[in-house]
């Protein structure tokens, strides 16, 4: 059979998506279903005393659950305890969920809902990073303080404070950079729909990971783990959105359907979605750094703070990533990296494309431009005299061996998108008329997988099953979500088992069917789940052409001859059960933030050209040239549409998207008011795949999901810049921003 690793198949769930026959959750029905819906504070922080029914009202066939009827533990389980399915003593966001209401009539469902009020006494609430700082207000602790992290490094020993080594060099620079909330946005809002039997409680929804889920649920209703079964329906996006907030919908629907012996469906309306679930989280970046006066680096201070919301979620692992992509794609001598997040009284904000390193990318990719300016130096120039390369030694102490791409990834971003002439004579260009041009560049890495020795901790698991006509069954937790897992997992199941892709079958990821895979989240889904797939794909294989039933040179019709009559001889499965050991032997240590932070890093150079309207400070995409270092593209078209999809998320975090607060509440939460690109604002795409194998992935395959997410954002800016003649280090670059800095720049030249 031929070798399907690097092919461009057909995606294997295009035609059902494309001719309507997939279905999505609100595709559903459940016999005897009811409607579930959630009534939610409307304050940002306050005692909750009671929840008044108003006796007027007629509540026959009206299902009301409070937290008072939880079964288990009155919590989302994930890292901390601190976040309640249903609010019972204390209100700490606007949209907090306190009462849940079901009925088969929807119009009723809303007339129930407004017939039950909330009583609740007001308390001053924290909004901002600098009143949580501050801690006039305790919401979370003794200081409102999730989670620290601090990484000291010194490459050759130690010479004082960090603060006295920045002193002693050439060239001292310290600036601040600020990032603001991103919405993901996913096209299918949030949706489940549960219902009980006498196996226990069912969960069909749109998620990505059904073990997150499954863990919740246990906890919520006190079961064990075979009374809890959670399928996933397929999936409309979900860019982390879905990666802990199904736990909450799936307790509240099945708390519904316990309470009222029905199924209950809980789809979200595109408002309540953009309200309640949580978001990318803001950010404040203060960097200082010291270099010789030829611009090679010395020492760098980080000081970055995240708004984590009303509840802790996942916002210490998101911080943990951001921690250590601080230091960004660059060698340094001595460093301290600090981290911390901070409560507030918003709806928590949680996993998102990227995962943290966005926003600390945006950080340091600025603070070079800032600091190749006060050089006198052209910014790539100085990025390419102080690059991480094979031998290079990161912030946490850990040696790249392999498998690093970033300057491929420079040289040919540059050579296509003509960078170093552009630059010049848009560095020429006159200052009248109505618009300006500007090129930009961001260098960025992301690491691939888990952070240190979490996947060693996590074992994730995937089952190949032989079957009859020699197919072979994929059983495995990581989902699709529309990113093409299981096209890329048939590719690799059918090149490692020899046999056609047609072959290969796919599993729907229920926990009662398939093994604990881990979530699919952290670019880790191709490169470790993927390379156990194809063992395991392999193994069973082998048993087949192991067996005496196997004419040697035999072709797929005898490999389906020989699996058959092997099933019927065994009188038992025929499968491979696989677990995932870290192929690198990663030295971690949790507590120092010391070792090998990741198996792998993917690498990339993004470049943008920009033209800005100098009338109304509209900026225009003209074009992105985006390289990234992947390992092994085992479909170069889903790869590059990885790639695509993430830069315009990231240019839309750059330009477009913009949550307006006001008092904790958000005032634009609909697809008229929170304004994201369309495929008419996305830019001519130039998309360079790199590859530099990773000996531990599959076929060489690294990360590439959240990659694309973490440099669009700098090269916008940077080009901005050159455009505008003013600094941007704070997003959104939104006009009236473009404004503001120009007006600036112009004031201080004057003076």
């Amino acid at each position: 059979m031929s070798n399907l690793i690097g092919t461009n198949v057909p995606r294997t769930d295009g035609a059902s998506k494309v001719t309507g026959a997939a279905l999505y959750i609100d595709d559903y029905a459940a016999e005897g279903e009811l409607y579930g819906a959630t009534v939610r504070s409307d304050i940002a922080r306050g005692k909750l005393r009671g929840i008044k029914k108003d006796p007027s009202f007629d509540w026959t066939g009206i299902t009301v659950v409070t937290a008072a009827d939880i079964p288990g533990d009155n919590v989302v389980a994930l890292i901390e305890d601190d976040q309640p399915l249903l609010a019972a003593n204390a209100i700490n966001h606007v949209y907090e969920p306190v009462a849940l209401v079901a009925c088969a009539d929807p119009l009723r469902l809303q007339r129930a809902m407004k017939a039950i009020t909330l009583d609740v006494e007001p308390l001053p609430p924290v909004l901002t990073l600098d009143e949580a700082l501050a801690r006039k207000e305790s919401i979370f602790g003794e200081d409102n303080v999730f989670k620290r992290y601090v990484i000291r490094h010194h490459i050759d020993g130690e010479h004082g404070s960090i603060d006295d080594i920045i002193a002693r060099c050439d060239i001292v620079l310290s600036g601040r950079y600020e990032v603001h909330h991103q919405e993901q946005l996913y096209i299918e809002p949030q949706g489940m729909i549960a219902w009980w039997d006498e196996a226990g409680v069912h969960v069909t929804g749109s998620l990505q990971c059904p073990y997150y889920v499954h863990k919740a649920m246990k906890r919520a209703f006190a079961l064990e783990g075979d009374q809890v079964h959670i399928a996933q329906a397929v999936t409309g996006g979900g860019f982390g959105g879905k990666e802990e907030y199904p736990s909450i919908l799936a307790a509240h629907a099945a708390l519904l359907a316990r309470a009222s012996k029905r199924p209950v469906r809980m789809i979200y309306g595109r408002k309540e979605d953009i309200e309640a679930t949580t978001k990318r989280h803001p950010a404040r970046v203060d960097i200082t750094t010291g270099c010789d006066k030829n611009g090679k680096l010395v020492a760098l201070k980080v000081d970055c703070v995240m708004d984590g919301g009303a509840y802790a979620t996942l916002t210490s692992v998101v911080l943990s990533r951001g921690l250590l992509h601080a230091a960004g794609a660059y060698e340094w001598k001595h460093a301290r990296v600090a981290a911390q997040a901070v409560a507030t009284n918003t709806p928590p904000n949680g996993a998102f494309r990227g995962f943290g390193a966005p926003q600390t990318i945006w950080g340091i990719e600025r603070h070079m431009d800032r600091l190749a300016e006060k050089l006198g130096v052209d910014p790539l120039d100085l990025r390419k005299k102080n690059l991480l390369k094979i031998g290079s030694t990161t912030v946490t102490g850990q040696t790249l061996k392999e498998s690093v791409g970033v300057e491929e990834c420079i040289e040919r971003a540059v050579k296509d998108s003509g960078y170093y002439e552009k630059r010049a004579a848009y560095a020429k260009q006159a200052t009248t008329g109505t618009s300006r041009r500007g090129i930009g560049i961001c260098v960025f890495m992301h690491g691939a997988g888990f952070t240190g020795s979490g996947e060693r901790r996590l074992k994730g698991k995937v089952q190949v099953d032989l079957e009859r006509g020699g197919k072979l069954r994929i059983r495995t937790a990581s989902t699709d979500i529309g990113q093409g897992t299981e096209t890329v997992f048939r590719q690799i199941a059918a090149t490692a088992a020899g046999v056609p892709l047609e072959a290969i079958e796919f599993e729907v990821p229920c926990t009662t069917h398939v093994p604990d895979s881990g979530p699919t989240v952290a670019s880790r889904t191709v490169m470790v789940v993927g390379s156990i797939v194809g063992t395991a794909a392999k193994e069973v294989a082998e048993k087949v052409r192991g067996s005496a039933f196997w004419t040697k040179g035999g072709d797929h019709a005898a490999f389906a001859a020989a699996g058959d009559r092997l099933l019927d001889a065994a009188k038992e499965p025929i499968v491979s059960l696989v677990q995932y050991e870290p192929p690198v032997a990663n030295q971690w240590n949790d507590d120092t933030y010391q070792g090998d932070a990741y198996p792998t890093f993917s690498w990339g150079c993004d470049i943008a050209e920009v033209e800005v309207d100098q009338d109304t400070f509209e900026t225009k995409i003209l074009g992105f040239w985006a390289a990234q270092d992947i390992g092994k593209a085992i479909h170069p078209v889903l790869c590059a549409g990885q790639v695509e999809g993430g830069t315009l998320q990231a240019i839309g975090w750059a330009l477009y998207e913009n949550v307006v607060w006001k008092d904790g509440r958000i005032m634009n939460p609909r697809m008229t008011n929170y304004v994201i690109p369309t495929s008419k604002d996305a830019p001519a795409f130039k998309t360079i795949l790199v590859e530099h194998p990773f000996s531990g992935g599959p076929n060489g395959a690294k990360g590439v999901g959240e990659l694309p997410m973490d440099g669009g954002a700098p090269a916008v800016a940077a080009a901005v810049e050159q455009a505008i003649g003013a600094k941007c280090n704070h997003l959104p670059l939104l006009p009236e921003n473009l404004f503001a800095y120009a007006k600036n720049a112009k004031t201080s030249n004057i003076q």
